[in-house]
């Protein structure tokens, strides 16, 4: 199988292939799905609905594009599909966060934490005005 590879590779073929839109347009989108990816780790608050939407639109077109082009272009088909999934995701969570409570939840966990944070440093106030006496 590797030696296969390894001769396709050494071939005009493959020359033609590397040296081609197919192979080149997809590598180049690849910048899509890689920042919708490292988006999944920012906070809600930033996502656009409607940005994501449309990228997801976009991505869903160029998927079946890329699998109904002649020859197949999978490396346009993975990079597309990535993206639509990535970007299915971050409206998953832009919805969970605006429309389905949870920023409602965020905000509560915050406040909370501030009034642990304050009752904790109350509780080391007075623990040095006790030991000061």
């Amino acid at each position: 199988m590797s030696s296969t590879f390894f001769t396709w590779l050494r071939s005009p073929a493959a020359r033609d292939y590397f040296f081609s839109t197919h192979f080149w347009g997809p590598v180049a989108n690849w910048g899509l799905p890689l920042a919708a990816l490292a988006d999944l780790r920012k906070d809600e608050e930033a996502i656009s609905g409607a940005m994501t939407s449309a990228l997801a639109a976009y991505s869903l077109v160029f998927t079946r594009f890329a699998w109904r082009v002649i020859p197949r272009n999978y490396l346009l088909f993975a990079c597309h599909g990535t993206n639509v999934t990535a970007q299915l995701i971050q409206e998953s969570r832009f919805i969970n966060y605006w429309y389905m409570g949870g920023r409602e939840k965020k905000l509560e966990s915050q406040s909370k934490g501030k009034v642990l944070e304050a009752v904790e440093a109350a509780k080391a106030e007075a623990k040095k005005v006790a030991d000061a006496k």
